[in-house]
């Protein structure tokens, strides 16, 4: 019987979970929300976490009912990432392990939505769409390691997204990407946007750069709505990442898609995917945003997966990094 407490603050969202034998405890967060028209850059990213973080481990064990003494691991997020956000949430994880006296194991981001994913949807062996505002890949797992088919060659989906937002000056309050999702489904004339998929790569930055010129003077003359333009942006991307999943389930022999990541919670990209695996006679399997959106519990649930084979991280060694690659890490629990 393990209990990992994870921290997670790799953008604009801090949240710390704590796991015990696969059930989460408790999974408070907090997000960062910038003015319509803005992002959130990593210094005023990192003060809004360094602000909040130690109201939020107090809820975490509130909530979980849960002791410093009862837990077995501390667990945090080492990248990918923004640097800012993700130095003071590594700091107060060190911090925390030295307090309580608890071994200390870096997680990487992404292998957390995975394992999050596959323990929440009881996925065995799926293609993996890894569609977040920093991170578009298709995976699979092979050998011990998580195998990347196919990425994006630029900008990642959610960013593409979160931009043109901020074009057409979207709320950020929950996020910009459901805000599109939202005015996406009032949209009935879709207008045609480059369409880049190479290989098993995909590519958003010359579709944003077409549509963010054009938006401007379409909705003037009443020939587009922004509803459309969310509408046409949204199906044309979401296209894109369907293709390439298709793909790399062919390759693989898939009966499985599990999608992750904060994009993942849109029910349109569901949907989309939803047709496509059945009309291949395989399953979907999706979460909502409790899961999808970073969250420390996905921290936890990587974090004990390694924990539970006798590995640890040693104190120098729990730096950041920033770019850190989803194949570099070694799969020691699965087989």
């Amino acid at each position: 019987m393990v209990i990992a407490i994870g921290f997670e603050g790799s953008a604009n969202k801090i949240g710390i979970g704590i796991i015990k034998d696969g059930v989460v405890l408790s999974n408070p967060r907090r997000t960062y929300i910038t003015p319509p028209g803005e992002g959130f850059l990593p210094r005023d990213t990192a003060k809004h976490h360094r602000r909040v973080i130690l109201t939020v481990l107090k809820e975490a064990l509130e909530q979980s009912g849960v002791q410093p003494n009862d837990i077995d691991v501390v667990c945090y997020t080492k990248g990918p990432g923004m640097g800012a956000p993700l130095q003071c949430t590594a700091i107060v994880a060190r911090t925390v392990a030295q307090i309580w006296n608890k071994p200390i194991i870096g997680v990487n981001h992404c292998i957390g939505h995975i394992e999050m994913g596959r323990l929440v949807t009881g996925a065995e062996n799926p293609t993996v769409l890894y569609v977040s505002g920093g991170n578009t890949q298709v995976i699979a797992y092979s050998q011990r390691r998580y195998r990347i088919f196919g990425e994006t060659i630029d900008i990642a989906v959610g960013n593409c997204l979160d931009r043109f937002a901020r074009v057409v000056k979207l709320s950020n309050d929950p996020s910009p990407g459901y805000n599109i999702e939202k005015m996406a489904r009032k949209g009935k004339k879709f207008l045609e946007l480059p369409y880049t998929v190479k290989g098993m790569d995909v590519s958003f930055s010359g579709l944003l750069s077409f549509i963010e010129e054009k938006a401007a003077s379409l909705i003037k003359s009443g020939d587009y709505t922004v509803e459309d333009l969310c509408f046409s942006l949204q199906e044309t991307v979401f296209a894109m990442l369907i293709e390439i999943t298709e793909r790399a389930m062919a390759h693989c022999g898939s009966s499985e898609v599990l999608i992750v990541g904060g994009v993942g919670c849109n029910l349109r990209l569901q949907e989309m995917m939803s047709i496509m695996t059945s009309e291949r006679k395989a399953s979907l399997c999706a979460t909502d945003d409790r899961y999808c959106i970073d969250n420390g519990a996905m921290i936890a649930q990587a974090g004990v997966l390694e924990f539970g084979t006798g590995a640890t991280t040693p104190w120098e060694e729990t730096t950041i990094t920033q770019r850190f690659r989803t194949d570099e890490v070694f799969v020691s629990w699965r087989e």
